[in-house]
């Protein structure tokens, strides 16, 4: 049975790629400064990126409208506080 952790695990590959991408620096950027908290390892920070990817995925579908890139970075700026 799939949890929705597994769902999260595997946008880690898609959050990689965003990480590295220059279409991306915001992403990136999140990464760097969630990494330099004391208590959130790479892993941490990837999956907490991740589920703001997830929430902007739901949303998009659910609305039946394009991804909504200002809304990511917004839900990223949270972080580490996560959305929901």
């Amino acid at each position: 049975m799939k949890t929705m952790d597994d769902g999260i695990d595997q946008l880690i590959p898609a959050v990689e790629q965003q990480i590295s991408s220059p279409e991306t620096p915001y992403v990136g950027e999140t990464y760097r400064r969630l990494i330099k908290e004391p208590d959130i390892d790479e892993y941490e920070a990837k999956l907490m990126i991740a589920l703001c990817l997830a929430d902007e995925s739901e949303d998009m579908i659910e609305k039946e409208r394009e991804f909504d890139v200002a809304r990511y970075k917004n839900l990223l700026a949270f972080l580490p506080f996560l959305p929901g």
